[in-house]
C-alpha cells in the first residue's frame, strides 16, 4: 500500500482502485488500534491517575479494578458504586511540507493544532456476596483519539479527521483461596467505532490509472501522451475530492488475574488480557467528485480497465485481525503515612504486522495494509501521603513508549515516547462517601514523520509538537 507513483507502472490493478483500497483499509484497521499505546486510555481512574497509574491494581479502595484486575476485587468488603470522569486535552501541531508522486510539492498549510478536547467516563458496580467471592461490572472507554486538521492543509491526502473510540463493558468474578491470595477472571464485550476523512489525489489518481494502463496493455502506447494531456486539463493539481469512512465491530475478550498480599505491607497483582477477534465491517462515501473523473473513467480508452465495476462509489468492507494480548504486574507497599507503588504494563503490538481487506464492490480486488509494529512497555512509579483522616494527598511519574516509529508513523497518529507527571487528593467526607481529583500532563517526544504516503503516493515529511493535558474526578459510594 505504501509505494511511490513510479513503481505503479509495474503493477497492473488500476491506481484509482489502490486509492479506493486504502480509504476503506484505513477504517478497517485504525478501529483495532484502539488498543494501542499510541493513543490508549488509561484514565478509567481518577485515584489511580493521581499516581501515574502506579499501583494501580494494589494501592487499594479503587473499583475501577473490575476492569483492570478481577482478582483485586476480594479487597472490597461491602458494596460499591464509582462513576469517573476524565477530561483529556492534548495537542498536536505539525510543522513540514508535502509533496505528490512526482515530487512537485502539494499547497496548503500545516493543519492547525489538530488536538482536542475529549470526555472520558467510566463506572464501576462491586459487591461481596459471599466470604470469598465477589463480583463487578464496569462500563469504560478504554481506548479513544480524535484528530483533526483544516480542510486545505499540506497532508490532507493522508488525512483530515480521524475519531476512534472503543465501549467496553465488563463482567468480572474473584475468588478468595486463602487470606494471601486471590484470583479473578473477566469478560469484555467491547464496541469500536471509527470515522476517517481525507481528501483524494484526483490528479495521482489520473495519470497513474494512465501509467498502469500503459503498463498492463490496455493503452496502447501511442495514446499516452495525448491522455496525459487530458488529465492535466481535467484534472490539474488541486483537484480533490473527499471521502468519508466509518466502521464499526462488537466482539468478545476475556481477561484473568491474581494478588498475592506477601506480607500485611506488601501486595503484588498480576494480570493478562488476551487477544480478541475482531470482525469489522465499514463503509465509504465519496464526495466532491470533480466532473473531470466522470469523464476520464469513461474514456474508450480507459473505461477497459474498469470492467469490474466503477471505483468511487458507495460500497463495504470487512476485515479479520487479532488485537493485541497485555500483561501487568502491580505493587503496592503500605505504610502508616506513605503508600509506594509501581506498575509495568506490555502491550503485544508485534502481532500488528498486515490486515487484508476485503470489498463488497467487485471492482475492488482484496488489498493488504502492513504495520510492523512493536511491542511496548508502560512503566510507573508513585506513592499516596494520607494527610489525615479525611485527606490523601498523592504523585507519580511514568514513561509509556509507543509502538510507532519514523517508517511506520503517519499523520492519524501522530504518536511518540511519553512522559507523565501526576498529582492527586482524595477527600473522604463520610465512612460511605468520598471525592478524588488528579491533574496529569503528558511531555511527549518530537514525532518525526519521514515520506510517509497516502494512497495516492503523497508524502508528508515533517514533525510534531504534541502534548497534553489530563483532569479527572470520581465519586464513590459505599453502601
Amino acid at each position: 500500500m505504501r509505494k511511490s507513483f513510479r513503481s505503479v507502472a509495474g503493477n497492473a490493478r488500476p491506481f484509482v482502485l489502490a486509492a479506493l483500497s486504502a480509504a476503506i483499509a484505513g477504517v478497517l484497521v485504525l478501529p483495532s488500534l484502539a488498543n494501542a499505546s499510541a493513543f490508549q486510555l488509561k484514565e478509567s481512574s481518577a485515584k489511580s491517575m493521581g499516581r501515574a497509574h502506579a499501583g494501580s491494581t494494589t494501592a487499594g479502595g479503587d473499583i475501577s479494578v473490575v476492569a483492570s484486575n478481577p482478582a483485586a476485587m476480594s479487597e472490597l468488603d461491602g458494596t460499591y458504586f464509582q462513576a469517573d470522569i476524565t477530561a483529556i486535552n492534548f495537542s498536536a501541531k505539525f510543522k513540514g511540507s508535502a509533496h505528490d508522486a512526482l515530487g512537485r510539492p502539494i499547497s496548503g498549510g500545516n493543519g492547525g493544532d489538530a488536538g482536542t478536547t475529549l470526555p472520558v467516563p467510566a463506572m464501576f458496580v462491586a459487591t461481596k456476596v459471599s466470604d470469598r467471592v465477589n463480583v463487578g461490572l464496569g462500563f469504560n472507554v478504554p481506548f479513544g483519539f480524535q484528530t483533526e486538521y483544516d480542510h486545505g492543509w499540506v497532508g490532507r491526502y493522508n488525512g483530515i479527521k480521524s475519531r476512534f473510540q472503543s465501549l467496553d463493558a465488563t463482567l468480572s468474578a474473584s475468588f478468595k483461596v486463602n487470606d494471601q491470595f486471590s484470583l479473578g477472571v473477566s469478560a469484555i464485550a467491547e464496541k469500536t467505532i471509527a470515522e476517517l476523512t481525507n481528501a483524494i489525489n484526483f490528479n495521482a489518481v489520473g495519470l497513474g490509472l494512465v501509467q498502469q494502463g500503459v503498463a498492463a496493455g490496455a493503452i496502447p502506447l501511442a495514446q499516452a501522451p495525448a491522455l496525459i494531456g487530458a488529465v492535466s486539463t481535467l484534472l490539474p493539481p488541486g483537484s480533490d475530492g473527499h471521502a468519508r469512512i466509518y466502521g464499526d465491530s462488537t466482539d468478545w475478550g476475556w481477561q484473568a488475574g491474581a494478588l498475592w498480599k506477601m506480607t500485611p505491607n506488601d501486595k503484588i497483582a498480576v494480570d493478562y488480557r488476551g487477544q480478541i477477534i475482531h470482525h469489522l465491517e465499514g463503509t465509504a462515501n465519496f464526495t466532491d467528485i470533480p466532473a473531470g473523473v466522470n469523464f476520464l473513467l469513461s474514456n474508450p480508452a480507459v473505461a477497459p480497465l474498469l470492467a469490474a465495476g466503477v471505483p468511487f462509489q458507495h460500497t463495504e468492507g470487512t476485515a479479520k485481525f487479532v488485537t493485541p494480548a497485555t500483561a501487568g504486574v502491580s505493587y503496592w507497599h503500605q505504610g502508616e503515612k506513605f503508600g509506594v507503588g509501581a506498575d509495568v504494563a506490555w502491550t503485544e503490538w508485534s502481532v500488528m504486522k498486515r490486515l487484508t481487506v476485503n470489498y463488497a464492490n467487485p471492482a475492488q480486488p482484496p488489498s493488504a495494509l502492513d504495520f510492523n509494529w512493536r511491542n511496548t512497555w508502560y512503566m510507573a512509579v508513585g506513592a499516596d501521603y494520607y494527610m489525615s483522616d479525611k485527606v490523601t494527598l498523592r504523585g507519580g511519574v511514568a514513561l509509556d513508549l509507543t509502538p510507532t516509529y519514523v517508517a511506520t508513523r503517519d499523520v492519524r497518529v501522530p504518536d511518540s515516547t511519553r512522559k507523565l507527571l501526576s498529582f492527586g487528593m482524595t477527600y473522604k467526607a463520610s465512612e460511605h462517601f468520598e471525592l478524588n481529583a488528579s491533574y496529569a500532563h503528558v511531555f511527549v517526544n518530537a514525532a518525526h514523520i519521514s515520506n510517509s504516503r497516502s494512497a495516492t503516493g503523497d508524502a508528508v515529511t515533517g514533525e510534531f509538537d504534541d502534548y497534553g493535558n489530563l483532569l479527572s474526578f470520581s465519586a464513590q459510594y459505599k453502601f
